[in-house]
């Protein structure tokens, strides 16, 4: 069977109930406010395992025959489908195997087995992981659990536009972030076969938009490489069954870059206290960036998942305060000298600008023996405190630079 029904998502919703958290709507007033729209959040980073893939992983390993669940199952993940497969799969009382790369964050390997799941680490990338999970199921014949490209999976995910639409029954508009594509085809048979006034948007990062590739071609293509942030949509190419529903389905398809998705993870942090991944992050980036032509709109954005590693969340924050001007690095010199430091210190200080780091280095050979190397690292307001803590330095002798 190659189409996925309203029958078949409203089945998996009540299959999925006492299994799932059904993810209430967050409406923003500062994301409303920002774009001149009215914004919830559909925060699918608070799900179990920290996305939305248990839906789909769920209603799959359910619908196995008894001869299928004896058996046993196996995916090949990195991420979010594996966790979803292993609580799925533990919840149902199914033997579980994840395939992962060899490279796969120690997190996200100890979180798979917790769930419930063997691990195998094979190969360097999710291709080789893909063929040793091919070669297991040969092997043992594990039922294979696919990410995306399957009507089950697409069923599941589903569920997703049926809450959105009980929560909020005149949204106009609903955006998800696309990978393979299970997400955003589940949803928009979901929404578009009950009532279809309501807009459906994808999502894609920049650096891995196979799907509107594969749309502008009229048929799925393969991207030679994807590199991106968010690697739980850096798909090459989306599946034959998700692509055919969102081509009838889904409205429009939207790229952003990558650092909109870093901008829009660290604003979610900040106004939302919501910790969402590079995938899930898209939506908002969009909408945000005005990638969509939207105004005085009723909107529903999924933010699929909050797997993300914190030093990646580190670096993004990191970035994102630079960008706005809440911190900045300096460098200057100054004479090699007892209380020359205090001196800089002092006028630092006058600015109410905040120190967070000093490196101060006697050995640089690019300067005089006489003088020393400063390095300021400091908390300020905005970009105009920025130029009012340069010029304070300036106006008193100091040769500064700004770095990054």
């Amino acid at each position: 069977m190659d189409v996925v029904t309203l029958e078949e998502i409203k089945a998996a919703k009540e299959k999925l109930k006492n299994i799932i958290n059904e993810t209430e709507l967050d409406y923003s007033r500062t994301f409303s406010e920002i774009s001149g729209n009215q914004i919830y959040l559909k925060p699918e980073n608070l799900q179990r395992t920290g996305s939305f893939k248990i839906r789909g992983a769920y209603n799959k390993l359910s619908n196995l025959t008894a001869e299928e669940k004896e058996r046993g199952v196996v995916a090949a993940s990195a991420g979010n489908h594996a966790q979803g497969v292993a609580l799925a799969a533990s919840q149902l009382g199914i033997k579980s195997t994840i395939i992962m790369p060899k490279g796969a964050p120690i997190a996200k390997v100890k979180a798979t087995q917790e769930y419930g799941s063997e691990v195998i680490l094979s190969g360097d990338t999710y291709d080789a992981a893909h063929e040793k999970e091919e070669e297991y199921a040969q092997k043992t014949g594990a039922t294979i659990i696919p990410a995306f490209n399957d009507t089950d999976i697409v069923a599941g995910q589903g569920t997703i536009g049926l809450e959105i639409l009980e929560e909020l029954p005149d949204v106009e508009v609903i955006i998800a972030p696309i990978g393979g594509g299970g997400l955003i085809s589940g949803i928009a048979i979901a929404v578009k076969e009950t009532n279809s006034n309501v807009e459906i948007i994808g999502v894609e990062a920049r650096e891995a938009a196979s799907m509107k590739a594969s749309l502008r071609r009229r048929r799925p293509v393969v991207l030679e490489t994807v590199n991106t942030i968010a690697d739980g949509i850096a798909v090459k190419r989306p599946g034959d069954l998700t692509y055919k529903i969102t081509s009838k389905y889904v409205d429009y398809v939207a790229t952003v870059d990558e650092e909109e998705i870093a901008h829009s993870i660290s604003l979610l942090a900040e106004r939302s206290k919501l910790i969402v991944e590079g995938a899930g992050a898209t939506g908002l980036a969009a909408v945000l960036n005005d990638k969509i032509s939207l105004h005085g709109k009723k909107i529903a954005i999924v933010l699929s998942g909050g797997n993300i590693d914190l030093d990646m969340i580190s670096t993004i924050i990191d970035r994102g305060m630079i960008k706005a001007g809440r911190r900045v690095l300096l460098t200057t010199s100054l004479p090699d000298t007892p209380g020359a430091l205090e001196k800089l210190l002092s006028i630092v200080s006058t600015t109410e600008a905040n120190v967070v780091s000093v490196n101060h280095d006697r050995l640089n050979p690019d300067i005089s023996l006489k003088q020393a190397e400063v390095e300021l690292v400091l908390e300020t307001k905005d970009s105009e405190h920025i130029h009012e803590v340069i010029n304070a330095l300036k106006k008193d002798g100091y040769d500064v630079k700004r770095l990054g």
